[in-house]
């Protein structure tokens, strides 16, 4: 089975595209290697897909004949990611997500031009 039908497949991401182009952009390592969207796998392989702050790795434990459920992914892989990348991937997510909360894009709506007003 090709590698970006794979992580698709196991739904390591959303589409096929956005896994081919992770590919062609070395996001992927197959045991340590970039490789090309079109590398065949074997069981007991490892895959590292690069998540913005870690490489989260996994270890193949089966070859899904299609995509597969939420539920069913267990059955094919086995994430080998290290806790302490884990909780770092973690704590980046709550930064994005607080520093998002506190950006103000554009003009103020006529709503919060009211409670600015309120509050002055």
């Amino acid at each position: 089975m090709r590698i970006d039908k794979f992580i698709w497949s196991v739904r390591v991401f959303k589409t096929r595209t956005l896994a081919t182009k992770a590919c062609d952009s070395g996001k992927v390592l197959l045991n340590s290697e970039i490789i090309k969207p079109s590398k065949n796998i074997k069981i007991n392989d490892i895959i590292s897909v690069k998540v913005i702050p870690i490489w989260k790795t996994y270890t193949i434990d089966d070859l899904p004949k299609s995509r597969v459920g939420p539920k069913l992914v267990e059955n094919y892989i086995t994430e080998t990611t290290s806790i302490n990348d884990l909780e770092l991937l973690k704590k980046h997510e709550i930064n994005i997500k607080n520093s998002k909360t506190l950006d103000i894009k554009g003009r103020p709506t006529k709503k919060d031009r009211r409670n600015i007003n309120k509050w002055l």
